[in-house]
């Protein structure tokens, strides 16, 4: 089963990973590193170093995304336009716009709504 790895710390983090997991059409679900502990990610191919450093998507093969394309790839899990959307982003030079994007959220995460202290790590 698909698998959204997202930063359980962060309240940013977290309330977007629960906004796209409301709407998925498949099986998945998603779990932040830290409750998943060093075994379970190690079950998908990860290290906590790694999760730490960005968000994660592990498809039903093990295949692993990072950062905008696990966003991508959990929004292209979703129903309706949010599906529409993963793909776009995935599409250059969307996805190159996304790359940015994402760089820019994680380094001021911090300050967007539902941060938390943890956020500034």
């Amino acid at each position: 089963m698909p698998v959204l790895i997202y930063d359980g710390d962060c309240g940013f983090c977290t309330s977007v990973a629960a906004s796209i997991s409301r709407r998925w059409r498949i099986p998945a679900t998603a779990a932040a590193w830290q409750d998943l502990g060093e075994a379970g990610l190690a079950d998908l191919g990860l290290t906590p170093e790694a999760a730490q450093q960005a968000a994660w998507w592990v498809d039903g093969e093990g295949r692993r995304y990072r950062g905008q394309l696990a966003v991508a790839k959990a929004l292209q899990a979703a129903k309706g336009w949010r599906r529409a959307m993963g793909t776009v982003l995935l599409i250059p030079p969307v996805s190159w716009a996304a790359a940015l994007g994402y760089r820019l959220v994680v380094r001021y995460r911090h300050r967007l709504p539902g941060s938390t202290d943890a956020c500034r790590t």
